[in-house]
C-alpha cells in the first residue's frame, strides 16, 4: 500500500457558504410546511374550498360580471394571507416556545440569513398556491386580464406585509396567544377583507376603516388589475408599502428569539 501523503485527510473544520446554508434551511422550512396537515388545510384546501363554493353558488352578490372574476383575486389574496401571516405566525411562534430559534441563533447561519431562508420558503408555498388556484379558477370559468407584473408586484409587496405582521406576533406574544391571534385574525378578514363580500356591502363608516387593511388592498388591487384590466393601481400599492414597512421594522425591532 502507498502512504498517504501528510495533510491528506485533514479535518477542515468550518460553516458551508452561506447562500448553501441558506438554500438549506429553505429547503427545510419548505419541506416541513408540505408535511403539515394543518398548514396544507389553511394554505391549500381551505382556499381552494371557497373558490368552488361561493363560484357554484350565489351566496354572495359580488355585482356585475361572473362571480369567479370576482372572487379569483380576493382568493388569492387570501392564499398569500394564510401563508406569509397566520401559518409563518404560528411556526415561528413555536419554533421559539421550543427553543428552535434559539439553537438555529447559535448555529453558523446567522439570524438574517434564516429569515431570509423563512422567506424563500414562503414565496415557494405562494407559488404553489397560486399555481392551483389559478388552475381552478381557470377551470371555473375565470377569465383574467391585467399585467403580470403589476400581478406579481401586489403580491410581493402583500407578502412582505404579512410577513412583517406575522414575524412581529410570533416574536413577542406566547405560542398560544400566537395561534389563538393568528387564526382569530385570519376568520376576521376573510369576512371583513374584500375577499368574498364587497366592501361596499359594508356600512360607511365600517368601510372607510376596511380599506385601510393590507387584505384590503391587496385583493381590491389585484381585483383592479386581473378583473377590470387596469393599470397598477398606485393607491393599494402604497398602503401595501406602508404596511411592509410598518410590520418588517416592528419585527426587526421587538422580535425576540428565546
Amino acid at each position: 500500500m502507498t502512504a498517504a501523503s501528510p495533510g491528506t485527510h485533514t479535518p477542515r473544520p468550518g460553516a458551508a457558504p452561506l447562500p448553501r446554508m441558506v438554500r438549506a434551511q429553505a429547503l427545510l422550512e419548505t419541506r416541513t410546511q408540505l408535511r403539515n396537515g394543518e398548514q396544507l388545510l389553511l394554505t391549500v384546501i381551505i382556499p381552494t374550498l371557497l373558490l368552488v363554493l361561493f363560484s357554484a353558488v350565489d351566496i354572495v352578490d359580488t355585482g356585475e360580471g361572473s362571480r369567479v372574476d370576482f372572487l379569483a383575486p380576493g382568493i388569492l389574496a387570501l392564499a398569500m394571507l394564510s401563508t406569509a401571516f397566520t401559518g409563518q405566525a404560528i411556526a415561528t411562534g413555536f419554533e421559539r416556545r421550543y427553543g428552535v430559534l434559539k439553537r438555529l441563533g447559535a448555529s453558523p447561519l446567522p439570524r438574517w440569513g434564516l429569515m431570509t431562508a423563512k422567506t424563500c420558503s414562503v414565496l415557494v408555498i405562494e407559488a404553489l398556491q397560486v399555481l392551483l388556484l389559478s388552475v381552478v379558477a381557470l377551470a371555473l370559468g375565470w377569465s383574467p386580464h391585467g399585467n403580470p407584473a403589476a400581478v406579481a408586484l401586489l403580491l410581493l409587496l402583500g407578502t412582505a406585509a404579512f410577513s412583517g405582521l406575522g414575524l412581529l406576533m410570533a416574536g413577542t406574544l406566547r405560542a398560544e396567544a400566537t395561534l389563538a391571534g393568528a387564526n382569530l385574525v385570519f376568520i376576521l378578514l376573510l369576512v371583513g377583507g374584500g375577499v368574498i363580500v364587497p366592501l361596499d356591502k359594508f356600512p360607511a363608516a365600517a368601510h372607510s376603516v376596511l380599506q385601510l387593511l393590507p387584505i384590503s388592498a391587496l385583493s381590491d388591487g389585484l381585483r383592479e388589475v386581473l378583473q377590470h384590466g387596469a393599470g397598477l393601481p398606485w393607491g393599494d400599492v402604497a398602503s401595501l408599502a406602508v404596511w411592509a414597512v410598518l410590520g418588517l421594522g416592528a419585527a426587526a425591532r421587538f422580535f425576540k428569539w428565546e
